[in-house]
């Protein structure tokens, strides 16, 4: 009888420490489930950004991308100085614009565009085909175009864009395009006078042989 009564203690110590450890895992298994729930909550998705103001960031991603690439292009075939310097400021500035808009864009999980739109390719093919004088007054005539629906857009964002982060982006990127416009407008006026000034001579010669 003693030793029946011992086995029996021991079998139900066992299955008391089963139980214990089948409760244990369950309520481990548990709090993984949870917290890997937590962890796919708190993952930025696009969801929580507005569709206005993810459609505003993917269009200044898409015209950073087009300002720095053609911006590129004018810094080495531009023939007027102002021209050229007006290239390297496009390159310069949209592309500390552009990382700033990435950084954003990561942090909410919006996807940003990384490749040229056809518009801007058929505008960077076109330009590709100019020299001197022509190059130079199509450019500044694109980057005038340009700007000016730029300054537009950022001051609505500015004003009216739900959340903060990219409200603050339009508004501290605003007085940046601002100047970009203004220089954008005098360095198309050189062009254009360095294209008055390479045909003054012909027409002076004429006017003299008559």
């Amino acid at each position: 009888m003693p030793t029946h009564t011992s086995l029996t203690g021991v079998k139900l110590a066992g299955m008391v420490a089963l139980v214990g450890l089948a409760s244990a895992t369950v309520a481990q298994t548990g709090t993984n489930s949870a917290m890997g729930s937590n962890n796919a909550t708190a993952k930025p998705t696009a969801d929580s950004v507005s569709r206005t103001d993810r459609k505003f960031m993917e269009k200044a991603a898409a015209g950073g991308l087009a300002e720095v690439q053609l911006g590129q292009m004018a810094a080495q075939k531009a023939t007027a100085d102002d021209v050229r310097k007006f290239g390297q400021r496009m390159v310069d500035d949209h592309s500390k614009a552009n990382d700033q808009l990435k950084q954003i864009a990561t942090s909410k999980g919006v996807n940003l565009p990384t490749e040229l739109d056809r518009s801007t390719q058929r505008e960077m093919d076109k330009l590709s085909k100019l020299q001197g004088a022509d190059f130079d007054r199509e450019y500044m005539k694109h980057m005038v175009s340009d700007h000016k629906k730029d300054v537009s857009e950022f001051r609505s964002e500015a004003r009216k864009a739900k959340d903060g982060d990219i409200k603050q982006f339009a508004s501290s990127t605003l007085p940046t395009l601002e100047e970009h416009l203004t220089l954008a407008q005098s360095a198309d006026k050189a062009a254009h006078g360095q294209s008055r000034a390479s045909s003054t001579p012909t027409g002076a010669a004429r006017k003299t042989g008559t």
